[in-house]
């Protein structure tokens, strides 16, 4: 992943050719609305869909370390075919704390995808055989792709919520694909590809294992990954997404400033601030990067020797991966106004980067900076 003093470049953890398919087919995925057929292709020759569910269930189970630098090159790759991973995989992570009883069934899916929503914004009414669910929810990226979905409901009983000393009682349900209707209503600048469509649940009646709880003691596989604090996991996966984004962005910058510096119309003082400037995102979103890095590998280490992360290092983690995001926004924004109007083509790569980018920056999760200590 890194040396002593530098991190990797995210191309060293994708070959050549798979990012060629990804970035020949970007435009077209964009057209349609959701990943190109050969983008899903990688995805499943790969399971880069199972990255995080399993071993016992045919899943990859791989490190987070090595899940970050996975995520991170796809995103570099592309951003909405990234994101698309990213979202999956996190679904995908349920899988150690799904009921063993259905969990074999939805993971011996060939092409599984799990797809979802965090929002709280169904209800699950307590019933003699289990839960009726009613509910509709805003985005779930990789809907299209999903074979299951999942959804945070509030517990109610006789039509009032469920009352924990943290209030209402909620938990998240696993839906067959084929019990959810998806609402379209993805109409967004940026992450065009990923489809991010609504979803809703009308009456649907379902047994009690199809609920579940996220919580390190609700483990039902008990390897260190299940064990990761799911805020942690969120924060450093979507905030490597984000530089991948960044990266590649800044690379287009390579390709866009050589050409710009042969100018003759440019002053010599121009060509050496489209120099500095390039340099600068480089250095500052590498420093960043490799700050990230270390944190997580640190923080790994605990649950893989402790199973428990201390919380100051879990607000490290919270921390450097905010400051990860902030910074791949900050040095985009620096080197897109030197671009020209080349940048703001929406047909060209780099603008596709920097929609990406906007629009993927505005998850919740970073909207005001890391939680309260």
């Amino acid at each position: 992943m890194k040396t002593e003093n530098t991190v990797l470049h995210p191309s060293q953890f994708i070959s050549q050719q798979y990012t060629d398919i990804i970035r020949n087919t970007a435009a077209e995925a964009e057209k349609t609305g959701t990943l190109h057929p050969q983008q899903l292709a990688l995805i499943y020759i790969n399971k880069w869909f199972r990255l995080l569910v399993p071993e016992v269930y045919a899943g990859l189970q791989i490190t987070l370390p090595e899940l970050l630098q996975q995520q991170e090159a796809i995103s570099w790759a592309d951003g909405s075919m990234g994101w698309v991973v990213t979202l999956c995989n996190g679904a995908g992570w349920f899988g150690g704390f799904i009921s063993p009883e259905i969990a074999p069934d939805i993971f011996g899916n060939e092409d599984v995808c799990l797809a979802g929503s965090g929002a709280a914004t169904g209800a699950a009414e307590v019933t003699a055989t289990g839960y009726c669910i009613n509910g509709a929810w805003k985005y779930a990226s990789g809907i299209h792709h999903a074979t299951h979905i999942t959804a945070n409901c509030i517990i109610t009983n006789n039509g009032e919520p469920v009352l924990t000393d943290a209030g209402p009682l909620i938990r998240p349900f696993i839906f067959d694909r084929k019990d959810v209707t998806i609402v379209p209503a993805w109409k967004y600048t940026g992450m065009v590809a990923t489809g991010s469509d609504a979803f809703e649940i009308k009456d649907l009646e379902v047994a009690p294992d199809r609920q579940f709880k996220i919580d390190p003691a609700a483990a039902i596989i008990a390897a260190p990954i299940y064990l990761y604090p799911f805020l942690q996991l969120a924060e450093t996966t979507i905030a490597v997404t984000l530089s991948g984004m960044a990266v590649h962005f800044i690379d287009l910058c390579k390709e866009l400033f050589a050409e710009k510096i042969k100018q003759p119309r440019l002053s010599d003082q121009q060509k050496a601030l489209l120099t500095e400037e390039l340099k600068s995102a480089e250095t500052e979103i590498d420093r960043q990067r490799k700050m990230f890095y270390d944190v997580v590998e640190h923080s790994w280490k605990a649950i893989e020797n402790d199973n428990i992360i201390p919380d100051e290092l879990l607000k490290a983690v919270s921390n450097i991966s905010h400051a990860l995001a902030r910074v791949s926004r900050e040095v985009v924004d620096k080197l897109y106004p030197l671009c020209g109007l080349a940048a703001a083509h929406t047909s060209s790569e780099i603008n596709r980067a920097w929609r990406d980018l906007h629009t993927a920056s505005q998850h919740s999760l970073f909207t005001f900076g890391p939680p309260a200590s």
